[in-house]
């Protein structure tokens, strides 16, 4: 299985996971069957609220789900549709994530449990 972790810069497993899932500067890939990373660059993080194409930056990529602090419900439901599940994170590094996830912590996010808008101010993240 390979998930899909937004974040804040391009250290792998060390570095921190972004708020939200549109707006993260890079994308962290980890395979957990082999452990291999993989950190791309998120080249639609500059967008409009609503606006956001998640499956362009990891399309083809064989990501099978995203845990991410934050994300829309039109980013959910795309997601969703290209058969990626999305699961909340509870901040800390990318190793922490993987962790928590592996141990069967993390909660999956329904388009109703969407963000509202980047600001952060409707209990998203």
């Amino acid at each position: 299985m390979k998930i899909c972790i937004p974040t804040t810069g391009g250290k792998g497993l060390e570095e921190t996971v972004s708020a939200h899932f549109g707006s993260a500067q890079y994308f962290t890939l980890v395979d957990l069957d082999s452990g291999a990373v993989e950190v791309i660059e998120n080249a639609n993080q500059h967008h409009g609220h609503g606006q956001c194409q998640p499956m362009s930056s990891i399309e083809g990529r064989g990501v099978d789900a995203v845990v991410t602090g934050g994300m829309g419900r039109r980013a959910i439901e795309r997601l969703n549709a290209g058969g990626a599940k999305v699961y909340r994170a509870e901040g800390g590094t990318v190793r922490d994530v993987v962790e928590r996830f592996k141990s069967g912590q993390a909660n999956e996010l329904s388009p109703d449990q969407a963000c509202a808008g980047h600001d952060g101010g409707h209990g998203c993240h």
